[in-house]
């Protein structure tokens, strides 16, 4: 297999929040198996922002679903913030989830009934746990939403409601916050607005982000860009330009 790195620069954190050994994912069996993920080995970075990319059915979506804890691996290894995800049950991949991982979705998922601020708190409330209101007002400052919070959903606009969900993701202090196509119901303005919050929850809040994405536009907010072809990585860049990334897309893995 030939993989493209690039060393990382100095001074950069460079702690592990997740990783992955010889991760395979396959559904069903036989002659009708299909390999999403085939012997995948990565390590994910504390405190940088990284794209997972690569073309419709590579095994992008499946690789973030396994890493989060939302699939199961067939075989091979995860840990997620120093714990072995394969030793879990589900109750207990809830209750890890619910204390560790944060998650932002192409659909927004806000209740309708609650307010903007309410949708923020609900995961902290869900876990009894107490709200740092140090950590809320911060949060939602860096996301520009203070002067939304008394909003229903209904009355704010697509990119609103997104970086709502982002600070309900943030709010819970995650080791990782995972986002799935963030931006795929937004428009090319609302996007960049997300994209940037994102990328300064990295820089401001030291936290760790992973997205998938099949932008291009969306990949340079990242810092390190993963690609896969046919459920194996074929390239693990750091800070790309466009054109290397191009020509990542297009280079398949060789056996």
């Amino acid at each position: 297999m030939t993989t493209a790195t690039t060393t990382p620069a100095p001074n950069e954190t460079t702690g592990t929040a997740a990783s992955a050994r010889d991760l395979t994912r396959t559904y069903g069996r036989g002659d009708g198996a299909v390999h999403a993920l085939r012997g995948v080995d990565l390590d994910i970075r504390q405190g940088r922002f990284t794209a997972i990319m690569g073309p419709s059915g590579s095994g992008k979506s499946t690789l973030m679903h396994c890493l989060a804890g939302l699939d199961a691996a067939t075989s091979g290894s995860i840990t997620v913030a120093g714990r072995d995800l394969a030793g879990m049950d589900d109750t207990a991949l809830t209750l890890f989830r619910r204390q560790h991982i944060g998650f932002v979705f192409q659909a927004f998922n806000l209740l309708p009934m609650l307010t903007a601020g309410q949708n923020i708190l609900l995961p902290l409330e869900l876990a009894g746990r107490r709200v740092d209101r140090g950590r809320y007002e911060h949060v939602v400052g860096i996301l520009g939403i203070a002067d939304r919070l008394g909003h229903l959903p209904s009355e704010l606009s697509g990119g609103q409601q997104q970086r709502v969900a982002i600070a309900r993701a943030l709010v819970t202090q995650p080791d990782i916050v995972f986002a799935d196509e963030p931006t795929g119901n937004l428009d090319s303005e609302a996007s960049a607005e997300v994209l940037g919050h994102l990328r300064r929850s990295v820089r401001e809040l030291g936290m760790t982000v992973v997205m998938v994405t099949h932008e291009l536009d969306a990949a340079a907010y990242a810092d390190d860009v993963v690609v896969i072809h046919d459920g194996a990585i074929s390239a693990h860049l750091t800070d790309p330009g466009q054109d290397e990334l191009v020509a990542a897309l297009r280079r398949k893995v060789v056996a």
